[in-house]
């Protein structure tokens, strides 16, 4: 998908060992944003968010209209236990839960909604298992956490207290750990281990908690973060673990840079590998 195209490609490069166009989805608008599963591809627009199936004979699942939505935020869970796909609402600040296990083809079921923040969204993920929801607003100073069962706020994440642009969210494979990455050239790590996320007096007890003063008394404030060039936009997300104590984040950003830290439940944050992409050859181990 190119900036601002109205057709989404699907190319299949192991055929032959040639690529080969599989799949054209053209829209009479600009597509935002593309997310996948084995079964099932989104497509968002502005304001509409399509659903197909996938890949075999593609046909139109569903159709759900949002609010103005220029970033195409949206995310969609893999768990075929739970096919959840999360998207904004269309009240200011709100998030919309589908099942789509549960929802059936051309059906005008209503979504689930949860008003997470008073102002628009800014970014928002669901974990693997479809569990837990994590959103964002615009002013990017804190992540709330919620149950997609019950949709109620569990914690409140502090990334700051200056305004920031979230780039991304997104949770471990085991939903113990949720990293994000933002315009000040910050990642921050934060612990959802040991807790019963079903209690938010638990999990706010987990990590380095801040001054317990204020505005700030609810919130948890990150474990660990490492810091990446600041004036490159980056996406964030969990490595394998190499050792039951250690964990990894990896950002990537536009530069062409490539980071690796890892972290113990502690809070100590080291970087274990740094790379330029972008100058790597064919023949280079990556």
């Amino acid at each position: 998908m190119c900036p601002y195209s109205c057709i989404v490609l699907i190319w299949d490069d192991s055929r032959d060992g040639k690529d080969k166009l599989v799949l054209e989805f053209t829209f009479t608008k600009p597509v935002l944003s593309v997310r996948l599963r084995t079964d099932k591809i989104v497509i968002v627009v502005k304001n509409r968010i399509y659903v197909y199936s996938f890949p075999d004979n593609p046909t139109k699942l569903f159709e759900f209209d949002t609010r103005d939505n220029p970033k195409g935020l949206c995310d969609l869970c893999p768990s075929m236990e739970k096919q959840l796909l999360i998207f904004p609402g269309h009240k200011c600040g709100s998030l919309q839960l589908v099942d789509l296990c549960n929802a059936k083809p051309s059906s005008s079921s209503a979504p689930f909604t949860i008003n997470a923040h008073q102002s628009e969204l800014g970014c928002l993920a669901v974990n693997q298992q479809g569990t837990l929801v994590a959103s964002a607003s615009r002013k990017g100073t804190l992540i709330r956490l919620f149950d997609t069962q019950t949709r109620e706020q569990l914690v409140e994440l502090r990334r700051g207290t200056d305004p920031a642009t979230l780039y991304c969210i997104n949770f471990s494979h085991d939903s113990s750990f949720l990293c994000s990455s933002s315009d000040k050239g910050t990642v921050h790590i934060f612990a959802l281990k040991d807790t019963k996320l079903n209690r938010r007096s638990a999990l706010a007890r987990v990590g380095k908690v801040g001054p317990m003063i204020g505005q700030y008394v609810d919130s948890q404030w990150s474990l660990a973060s490492f810091t990446v060039p600041a004036e490159s936009a980056c996406i964030c997300a969990f490595g394998k673990n190499t050792s039951k104590n250690v964990n990894s984040v990896i950002a990537v950003c536009v530069d062409g840079t490539f980071h690796k830290y890892v972290f113990t439940p502690e809070g100590n944050c080291n970087r274990e590998a740094f790379d330029v992409y972008l100058d790597i050859c064919d023949d280079d181990i990556f």
